[in-house]
């Protein structure tokens, strides 16, 4: 059998891993096996955490929907309720923008639609 010089692949996939790997702390930047231990772990959390950012956002969207609905005179549960009701179909990351960015509107809103519910 003949011999296999790996010393340019490997260097190169070693060399991937740790760049890798180059924006943590200590040993988990500068050794193979534990930078390679440490980039598998961190590729497992990214995959996870991005379907968690999803939820995270949508309860950061209800919480301010809710405390903006409670200033208005009403719960969260009964505003969006109503907005089924009305055929109003705006997601809850629009609707919390316009709670943040023009509480008027939001108010406006919900008076429209406490007014004509069915």
């Amino acid at each position: 059998m003949t011999r296999v010089k790996r010393g340019c692949v490997a260097r190169k996939r070693r060399k991937n891993i740790l760049t890798l790997t180059s924006g943590s702390r200590g040993t988990h930047s500068k050794l193979f096996r534990t930078a390679n231990q440490q980039g598998m772990r961190a590729l497992a959390s990214s995959h996870r955490n991005r379907g968690e950012k999803k939820r995270d956002f949508r309860r950061l969207w209800i919480t301010r929907l809710n405390a903006a609905a409670r200033d208005n005179g009403i719960s969260y549960n009964k505003l969006i309720q109503y907005l089924y009701q009305n055929r109003i179909f705006l997601n809850r990351k629009i609707l919390a923008q316009i709670a943040i960015l023009d509480k008027v509107a939001l108010s406006t809103i919900i008076e429209i639609i406490a007014r004509r519910k069915k």
